[in-house]
């Protein structure tokens, strides 16, 4: 490769100072403001940003799809990059990490053109449901502001989950708008590279990433050690899930995880399961895909592959055994009001999509007790209850916002508004437990956008300096 092209890339080096630079950032925007803050770019640079509807979302918003050409004519070859926010409604990390990337590549012809993409950028994928969430944005780092006002659809109202699979038992086709909107754009743009802005909750951070693109792990390693960000060297979020590196994940397909399920006796199509993800779906095209999951919070011994000095088999029976005994007791309650219930709200179809699997998550760590292989002192990082302090509070809490909206309606009976006082005593005293458990400490949003832009970057100058050898060593 020649001193000229080594140059003209864009260097690891370059992606930290970049993600390090951000300026303060405080809270998260709201989607009108996310969506006018695009536009406005689309006006400043008319002739470098073009605009298409590709869809609607299930109460009539319009989903727009904002194209960035960094190339020009001359160009043997050109990255097509789809970059998507908003894929759960509940991880606005990315609506950030979406400005800051347009506002770099129109702003800096250097970068635009380095990075040689066409970009392809759907700002929200899931307006409807990202908008239940907005009354935490401003004050993301309070516990019960964030969980008072915090929303996670059911899986089969997921974006995320529900493409279409055909798959030997497994067979789902009941895709939403939202979802045959992102479809048919990877379908037209059958991109080389997929990348959904998710982010999780607490710990540290880590990726999906597909092994194609494993090169990319040392970067993905030092940007959150540049920022202070620990990794998340815990389990991962399913057993199913192959370690490319610490706190990196193969980003594999739904007909892994089939096969997975099926040589671990365990039903490869379960009752209430969705469809395959994104990234699976995308993966037809050749598409490498990267998820970059950071936290809200950091919590103490995200990274600490230290002894603990507990067993490992009774930290999950421990935790097992408090989920079963939540999910038991909110499923009696939600079955003891439903009569009285008369609103059919988002809140309420996600309590009764989470609120019984509960029991079941419980039960799989009671089970994954009694293997043999977890009889051993744990790590620091091995904490099973932050499961159950995530299910407790999220869908505890769905099921409270459910309630209270009947409540506030005026057409709740007396049942149902003693039910919301006894759910929101437990609720509070789960939110106070879990703070002196887990420790959170909320991270400053630059930091954690830093990253998710950084890499970003990191996988489209990946690709780059790949198709330049390519090109070079055909030359």
């Amino acid at each position: 490769m020649t001193t000229e092209a080594i140059t003209a890339m864009v260097s690891d080096d370059e992606i930290v100072v970049r993600a390090s630079s951000l300026p303060e950032l405080d809270g998260y925007p709201t989607v009108d403001e996310l969506l006018e803050r695009v536009e406005a770019l689309r006006e400043e640079f008319p002739d470098l940003v073009t605009k298409r509807r590709v869809g609607t979302s299930r109460l009539g918003e319009p989903i727009m799809q904002y194209i960035v050409d960094g190339g020009s004519d001359a160009d043997d070859r050109r990255t097509r990059c789809l970059v998507v926010g908003g894929i759960h409604p509940n991880e606005p990390i990315g609506s950030h990490t979406v400005i800051r990337l347009l506002d770099d590549l129109l702003y800096d012809a250097s970068l635009r053109q380095r990075l040689r993409a066409v970009w392809h950028v759907i700002p929200c994928i899931d307006p409807d449901g990202m908008r239940l969430n907005e009354g935490w944005f401003d004050e993301p780092f309070d516990g019960e502001t964030y969980f008072r006002h915090f929303y996670r659809p059911p899986g089969h109202e997921q974006v995320e989950w529900t493409f279409p699979i055909d798959y030997k038992q497994k067979y789902f086709d009941a895709t939403l708008p939202e979802t045959r909107a992102l479809q048919r754009a990877i379908d037209e743009i059958r991109p080389d590279l997929y990348i959904p802005l998710h982010n999780s909750e607490t710990g540290g951070a880590y990726y999906y990433l597909s092994p194609d693109a494993r090169d990319l792990a040392p970067l993905l390693h030092r940007l959150p050690a540049e920022l202070g960000i620990p990794l998340h060297l815990g389990e991962p979020e399913a057993s199913h899930f192959t370690e490319l590196a610490p706190a990196v994940f193969a980003a594999g397909t739904s007909e892994d995880v089939y096969e997975w399920r099926v040589q671990n006796d365990l039903d490869p199509a379960p009752p209430g399961g969705a469809g395959q993800s994104s990234t699976s779906y995308a993966s037809r095209y050749g598409t490498l895909s990267l998820i970059a999951e950071l936290p809200i919070w950091r919590t103490f011994g995200a990274d600490d592959t230290r002894p603990s000095g507990e067993n490992y088999a009774a930290l999950l029976r421990s935790a097992g055994e408090a989920l079963i005994e939540t999910g038991t007791r909110l499923t009696a309650l939600l079955e003891q009001v439903r009569p009285s219930l008369t609103l059919d709200s988002p809140f309420l179809r996600s309590a009764t999509a989470f609120v019984p699997g509960m029991t079941r998550a419980g039960q799989h760590m009671v089970d994954r007790a009694s293997d043999p292989a977890n009889d051993r002192i744990a790590a620091v990082a091995e904490r099973p209850m932050s499961v159950v302090w995530m299910y407790r509070l999220r869908f505890g809490g769905a099921l409270l916002r459910a309630l209270r909206a009947e409540v506030a309606a005026g057409f709740a009976p007396v049942a149902v508004r003693r039910a919301a006082d006894e759910l929101a005593r437990s609720w509070n005293g789960w939110l106070a437990r879990r703070d002196a458990d887990e420790r959170p400490e909320g991270i400053p949003v630059s930091d954690v956008v830093g990253v998710q832009y950084g890499a970003v970057l990191g996988l489209v100058a990946l690709q780059s300096r790949r198709i330049r050898t390519r090109l070079e060593e055909g030359s």
